[in-house]
């Protein structure tokens, strides 16, 4: 019997879609401004994911060098035909809607097309799409209809379709709307599926905070008419008590006891009013019961977390960094250099702060609500040190260098500090969430910061921070805490990291 962990993917991994080829299953999730972009998990057993790959690896696959902070790659489906993986997705503010094709789900995968109009004078506007192939072998793209540019900027046109050459990359009507919902806000995640003879349309709806859920409808075509489920919405945790809330965003897959299973985004908020999701929207996996009415019905998201764990990194010029490591706008390689000193991570400083757009920032996704991360750092040539981002306006930092030790919060324009004077070039910075104490009844945020550093061998604790303005909520953000490596000004040598948590 398979146990279905939840979260099934720790941290910001958000929009997932998942496909199962032979006795294999491969998942798909969103990574919007950061690089290596649109990470591929397998599962032999749906419980043990392992990261093999990303489709975002090159320079120009994904045009997200100057998006705005919560563009870039949104919401992928991934599909398998005929010996070829297929993924799209929206590069949103970027290059637009696109097609990538690969034969190994690890990679290398192609540089991306441009699914383009019909008219061939650019992309299809809109986010979400969905690939699927008709009995005829028609090849559908359904798609949320957000317009995210020109005069009708955000617009929405609600889920439309359009039958698509995929030889030529180009639609072969006009987008023509289909089946939007249940009259809930942001209908978006389409995703059709033939199934016994009928084809299902499941969408998102609601918004993707807490009014989110699944609906579906069913037809005799992939082009509809679709006719309503009567028990929509299908999984909402609006309006409950339950751990998991924000649960949507889903995709169907048999899962290795030959059940249905429904991959989907989710949160685990705290506080006194659950108010506050520190790690942004995760994925989660729930099972699906078919009735005797040939609909679905799909289970509450029932939280299963894993047990800790503890990741220890010592660089080396002869080991690659591993693919868990992210950047801001640009891919590790040109942020890490593994080769300027031995048996040690440099990052060069040029001047930019973690309030630029493009920071000297390398990173890894907070997995745990209770999280701590230690560095060893010589800042004898440099300015730099370990932060929690969420964007550039919102992060915390320990950072060293130049004589002094500061301790920073920056909550978009408010920015707090704290500032000892340097004992020692090499040091070690530390940056714990935990619990607040008293527990979580009445508490008013999600966790605490605590920031500290430790100078021969002597902690010293600099700032306690409240975790609140590092959550989903407060930035209002669709990624999630990515905790990292940054410099400003000089070299900056990183010999050691380590990372634990659990989610106790």
């Amino acid at each position: 019997m398979t146990t279905l962990y939840n979260p099934l993917l720790n941290g910001f991994h958000p929009d997932p879609s998942v496909v199962r080829v032979g006795d294999e299953w491969f998942l798909a999730t969103s990574t919007f401004e950061y690089l290596p972009g649109i990470p591929i998990h397998r599962s032999r057993d749906f419980e043990t994911w392992e990261l093999i790959g990303h489709v975002a690896t090159r320079p120009g696959q994904l045009a997200v060098e100057g998006v705005p902070t919560a563009g870039g790659a949104w919401a992928p489906t991934i599909r398998y035909r005929d010996g070829v993986f297929h993924l799209v997705i929206t590069d949103a503010m970027g290059r637009g809607m696109l097609h990538f094709t690969a034969t190994d789900a690890a990679g290398p995968w192609s540089d991306g097309d441009l699914i383009l109009q019909q008219d061939g004078s650019g992309s299809i506007d809109g986010i979400d799409p969905d690939i699927a192939w008709g009995d005829d072998g028609t090849v559908y793209i359904t798609f949320s209809g957000l317009i995210l540019g020109g005069d009708g900027a955000g617009q929405h046109l609600g889920i439309q379709q359009v039958r698509v050459d995929l030889d030529r990359h180009i639609a072969l009507e006009e987008p023509r709307s289909v089946w939007s919902g249940t009259g809930g806000q942001f209908p978006e995640a389409p995703h059709l599926y033939a199934v016994d003879g009928r084809w299902y349309l499941m969408i998102a709806e609601g918004g993707t905070e807490r009014g989110h859920g699944i609906s579906i409808a069913r037809g005799d075509s992939p082009d509809g008419p679709f006719e309503t489920a009567p028990q929509n919405p299908l999984v909402s945790a609006r309006s409950t008590i339950r751990p998991v809330q924000n649960t949507g965003h889903g995709d169907l897959v048999i899962g290795p006891d030959g059940d249905w299973l429904c991959v989907l985004l989710g949160v685990r908020p705290r506080s006194m009013t659950r108010a506050f999701s520190a790690l942004g929207r995760e994925t989660f996996v729930t099972t699906v019961r078919w009735e005797a009415d040939g609909w679905p019905a799909i289970d509450p998201v029932l939280l299963n977390a894993r047990p800790g764990t503890r990741v220890d990194i010592d660089f080396s010029t002869q080991r690659a960094l591993d693919g868990e490591w992210i950047a801001v706008r640009t891919t590790p390689e040109p942020v890490a250099d593994l080769t300027s000193r031995a048996d040690a991570l440099v990052l060069h400083g040029d001047g930019r702060t973690l309030d630029d757009p493009h920071p000297t920032f390398l990173g890894r996704r907070q997995e745990h609500l209770t999280n701590s991360v230690t560095v060893t750092i010589d800042v004898s040539a440099g300015v730099g040190g370990l932060a929690v981002r969420y964007d550039e306006r919102f992060h915390v930092e320990v950072e060293a260098g130049a004589g002094r030790v500061v301790a920073r919060a920056v909550v978009a324009d408010l920015v707090q500090e704290w500032t000892v004077p340097l004992a020692s070039d090499v040091l070690e910075l530390h940056i714990d969430s935990r619990r607040p104490a008293g527990g979580s009844g009445f508490v008013r945020t999600s966790d605490e910061f605590h920031l500290g550093i430790t100078v021969d061998g002597e902690r010293s604790e600099l700032a306690t921070v409240d975790g609140r303005f590092l959550s989903s909520e407060t930035t209002e953000s669709f990624t999630g805490r990515v905790i990292g490596l940054y410099a400003v000004t000089g070299d900056v040598v990183v010999t050691r990291w380590t990372a634990e948590g659990d989610d106790e």
